[in-house]
């Protein structure tokens, strides 16, 4: 029979409706059954994409020995990361200081039913002992004996635990201290400490994308490219990184899209799942090298990245799925993966040819005897060798790319997480509006704002966002990151085509940041809400992690948002953020690259042109500000006939028949121009 899963929203909860383990999600009835019984409780944390989480469920949770351990012994509960995000973060944390080891997915957690507090803990656990660790069989019982037995240390564990809980908050910055720009100008030197030289990325396998690092790097370049000695250092740790990825196995070539990371150095075989929180910020990274550069090639791998997002990812709703899982049909990558003799029997000889040269299908199997298709050669070089023009090499990859994404279609893909969770898809629609205006796809622009029209229809209640939507339900009070992220979001969509419903709706969201999330004693901001659930610590993340820091862009988004209107109140939130993160930064810039974004617009202020007038020129005036890669800028073109706008932009108005732009940096403005050369001759030097 099914267990209390079967009801559950999330794909990841249902994989384990069937397992003869008696799992319960998260909750307060689990955890009075366990305290009546006088058990604890096992935490399992995953999600739905996690290769070894499939493994342990196949190994254990499914297996009737261990499932009647554990029913024997405890009161089991399994959380879905994804969705509860607050519970993963301290039980993740919780088990670093007890293990004193990096902590992942699975996450396997022993709480006391009294207090919710952890006292044992690891990871992905083997049904049997090996890779150095124990039977699972076996700590099960061991685990539950000293649970039974040693009562007053496991509470007094707990008790140390909460206070390095509260020591683990960085110190405020001291009364009176002015943030400065040290922690900014030191980013590119501390991270070229770690920075591979040769195949780009940081350290060596495995090897993460970390988008808020590129475009981080980027906007250290640019404010230093009119400088005498402009910063190459950091132009080329982000664009080298780039193109390895891009042409490494990390990136899909046939269907488009980057997989979670490497586990070599080279970028050559990924983790194959593919996250949508992972190809939102990449897909602006590139975007932005795009802009920077002029690459051609960063611009077409954008344009793939965007081109899966709209192809594989998009509901029906409007909203966008979550992920694709790394294993299908039992096989991690099976999915992705070739042989010469496949590739050869759907292409015509000299299509071949081409094909095995520009990927490798000449060289040796480089995933457990097959091939996983990466750039070998590039398109200069393969014309040169075959003696064909550019243009004849492209148009023969282009037709081979064609055929064999047909023939992969028949396969069986890696399951798809379809639950809808908001900061993600406020992560898709910044990356599509960023690329919509830059790349000229009206499309992508449409998908951001539908994306938009669906979280406020479906995830928008009674003034609140939740975090969650899957199968026609709304679920789970929303996150800082869910707040934060949209915020910055529909602040990016205002740029590509301007709705005043949407800035309401970003201010709403702003304003519930102050409300509902803010320390108003230390600064920053909370992880939960202060009407959320009561959990054995409430968190103020600051780190750039898989995601970037709530922190981090709320208070960026909210700066942004204050020298729009002119509202000091989203200033001062944010400078009393950047204060209370100022320890974080100064000793561990590179782990706060999202947070260090924040403080180049505080201590630099952004500049903001708002265009008034016809709606057409106001756009083309627009699109023309907006051609160049200028981080800091940002142009928003209101149409004339927009009334009552609020804060600033009302003193911002148009004039019958004319069509108006004003500068502002800060709180410094300039008085309007109403020609285009006046416009340009004032932001070419900026």
């Amino acid at each position: 029979m099914p267990n209390r899963l079967a009801t559950e929203t999330s794909p990841y909860l249902k994989q384990h409706a069937d397992n003869p383990v008696d799992w319960y999600p998260w909750g307060d009835e689990a955890f009075e059954l366990a305290r009546q019984e006088g058990k604890p409780v096992l935490l399992s944390v995953g999600y739905s994409a996690c290769h070894w989480c499939h493994v342990m469920a196949h190994e254990s949770f499914e297996d009737d020995g261990i499932a009647q351990l554990m029913n024997e012994l405890y009161v089991n509960v399994k959380v879905d990361r994804e969705e509860r995000p607050d519970v993963d973060k301290i039980y993740q944390t919780a088990h670093q200081l007890i293990t004193q080891r990096p902590g992942g997915w699975p996450l396997t957690m022993f709480l006391t039913a009294e207090d919710r507090r952890p006292f044992f803990g690891g990871t992905y656990f083997p049904k049997d002992a090996r890779y150095g660790m124990p039977a699972f069989g076996e700590l099960l019982q061991n685990v539950a004996r000293y649970h039974d037995e040693q009562r007053e240390e496991i509470d007094n564990q707990g008790a140390r635990l909460l206070e390095v809980f509260d020591k683990l908050e960085p110190p405020v910055a001291p009364v009176g201290f002015e943030l400065n720009r040290e922690p900014v100008d030191g980013l590119v030197r501390a991270l070229a400490q770690n920075f591979d030289r040769d195949y780009g990325g940081m350290g060596s396998a495995p090897k993460f994308p970390h988008p808020a690092t590129l475009s981080g790097l980027l906007r250290r370049w640019r404010a230093t490219a009119n400088d005498a000695e402009p910063d190459l250092d950091a132009l080329f740790m982000a664009t080298l990184t780039m193109s390895r990825m891009a042409d490494g196995g990390l990136f899909d070539h046939l269907g488009g899209g980057f997989c979670r990371y490497s586990v070599d150095r080279y970028w050559q075989i990924p983790h194959f799942e593919k996250m949508l929180y992972d190809n939102g910020p990449l897909l602006a990274a590139y975007v932005e090298a795009y802009l920077a550069t002029g690459e051609i090639h960063f611009g077409e791998i954008a344009g793939q990245v965007a081109d899966w997002m709209l192809t594989d990812m998009l509901a029906p709703n409007g909203g966008f799925y979550s992920t694709r899982d790394a294993d299908s049909e039992g096989e991690e990558g099976r999915y992705y993966v070739w042989t010469p003799e496949s590739v050869r029997e759907l292409l015509e000889d000299r299509d071949y040819e081409l094909f095995a040269a520009r990927f490798g299908l000449e060289e040796p199997a480089n995933f457990e005897g097959q091939w996983h298709l990466s750039v070998r050669r590039d398109i200069k070089t393969l014309a040169k060798d075959f003696g064909l023009t550019r243009s004849a090499v492209s148009e023969s990859l282009d037709r081979s790319r064609e055929a064999l994404l047909a023939e992969r279609e028949k396969r069986v893909a890696p399951g798809r997480d379809e639950k809808q969770l908001t900061s993600w898809n406020a992560l898709a629609i910044r990356g599509l509006a960023i690329a919509g205006r830059a790349l000229n796809r009206p499309d992508l622009v449409d998908a951001a704002n539908d994306a938009v029209e669906f979280i406020r229809d479906a995830l928008y209640v009674d003034g609140r966002l939740l975090a969650s939507y899957k199968d026609g339900r709304a679920r789970f009070d929303a996150y800082l990151d869910d707040y934060a992220f949209l915020a910055d979001a529909v602040l990016e969509l205002l740029q590509a085509r301007w709705s005043t419903s949407n800035l309401a709706f970003a201010i709403a969201l702003a304003d519930t940041l102050l409300e509902q999330f803010e320390d108003r004693d230390r600064g920053g901001f909370y992880f939960t809400a202060d009407d959320h659930e009561t959990l054995i610590h409430r968190t103020r993340p600051m780190a750039d992690e898989a995601l970037p820091s709530g922190n981090g862009i709320a208070i960026f988004a909210l700066q942004r948002l204050g020298f729009l209107l002119g509202e000091t109140r989203y200033l001062d939130a944010a400078e009393r953020g950047l204060k209370a993160a100022w320890s974080a930064l100064s000793d561990y810039p590179h782990g706060h690259v999202t947070l260090l974004n924040a403080l180049d617009e505080y201590t630099q202020h952004p500049e903001v042109i708002v265009i008034r007038g016809d709606k057409d020129e106001a756009e083309r005036w627009s699109e023309s500000a907006s051609r160049l890669y200028a981080p800091a800028r940002l142009v928003y073109a209101i149409p004339s006939g927009e009334q009552g706008l609020p804060g600033a932009l009302n003193d911002r108005a148009a004039r019958d028949g004319e069509t108006l732009a004003y500068r502002c940096v800060g709180t410094h403005c300039e008085l309007p121009v109403s020609t285009w050369e006046a416009l340009a001759a004032a932001i070419s030097g900026s």
